[in-house]
């Protein structure tokens, strides 16, 4: 393939890591071309109001602002298409990337923004009031429950880091732990178990969500008398831990033992010359959408570094 024919930065994945990097890449002239992957704009689009992004003093929804993103991203000339990756070569300094098991690119540089997806608990009406009351987000989503009773399904220290979390917003907070025991680390757990308006309900399944337009309870078994109960809750909470969006490339880059990339602290950069790794697919502490953005920036700078070093054009 010629070298006109070689993408000078090619990004996979949309979401506020993607599109940043594509608004980022394009005006430095990069003529990136992004992969949007099967969920154009991530996993915002399955969130309803977004309050706690700056720039945005009455809110937002979701869907709207990665429509701002892609916007702005195509404003620079980022070109952005509907496609999936799913198959990588990075064996040689030039990357080779399959898009719906059919076409073939090449690219220079790449930007991994594959994002992470939440695990859920697979109950029948958890994905239908998705975002009307279920989240998996406490961070993102508590202060729409200020004053009410809520419940949070997990037993580790991301379940026990949102429940305290809430139980400073909330009046109640009903932690659902599925065994006689928090997987949590001892200080979180005494967190949890000290503070006054956290119930811990071991031995407990949720059986059900319940509500029409919106959360108005909980159905929860006791896995040793299989006895039920329901809980009185507006919101509905699951912890129980995300999955990065990275099996096609464990081949070829550093994972650490949840899946996520590795990369040199500080920088985007990940054990090959090039490839690059932004957003949620490579940070599993913040999570939220304003590092994700900043991520992407730091990709396509990053991008643009490398490029300039290898005397790209």
């Amino acid at each position: 393939m010629s070298d006109s024919n070689i993408l000078r930065c090619l990004i996979i994945g949309s979401g506020p890591a993607g599109y940043t990097a594509g608004i980022y890449a394009a005006r430095a002239d990069l003529k990136p071309v992004m992969y949007t992957g099967m969920q154009p704009g991530g996993q915002l689009t399955t969130t309803t109001e977004v309050e706690n992004f700056p720039g945005y003093p009455n809110g937002t929804h979701g869907p709207e602002m990665m429509e701002d993103f892609k916007k702005q991203a195509e404003r620079f000339g980022t070109d952005i298409r509907f496609g999936y990756v799913n198959k990588v070569d990075f064996s040689g300094p030039v990357h080779k990337v399959w898009v719906d098991e059919t076409t073939e690119l090449h690219a220079h540089t790449v930007i991994i923004a594959t994002g992470a997806s939440a695990k859920w608990l697979g109950l029948p009406n958890e994905q239908r009031l998705n975002g009307f009351g279920v989240s998996a987000c406490a961070v993102c989503d508590g202060f729409f429950f200020k004053g009410q009773d809520v419940a949070i399904v997990g037993a580790g220290d991301t379940a026990a880091e949102e429940a305290t979390y809430l139980a400073k917003l909330c009046k109640k907070v009903y932690m659902i732990v599925r065994k006689g025991e928090m997987r949590a680390s001892k200080a979180m757990q005494a967190r949890v178990l000290n503070t006054p308006n956290i119930e811990v309900l071991f031995n407990s399944e949720t059986e059900d969500i319940l509500g029409e337009k919106g959360v108005t309870g909980a159905r929860i078994k006791n896995t040793k008398t299989g006895e039920t109960r329901q809980l009185d809750v507006t919101g509905f909470f699951v912890a129980i831990g995300h999955h990065p969006n990275t099996d096609i490339f464990k081949e070829w880059l550093d994972l650490d033992e949840q899946g996520y990339i590795k990369t040199i602290p500080g920088t985007s950069k990940t054990n090959i010359k090039g490839v690059f790794a932004v957003g949620d697919a490579q940070d599993k502490v913040y999570r939220q959408a304003v590092t994700a953005a900043g991520s992407g920036c730091m990709g396509a700078l990053d991008a643009e570094r490398y490029l300039a070093d290898m005397g790209i054009h």
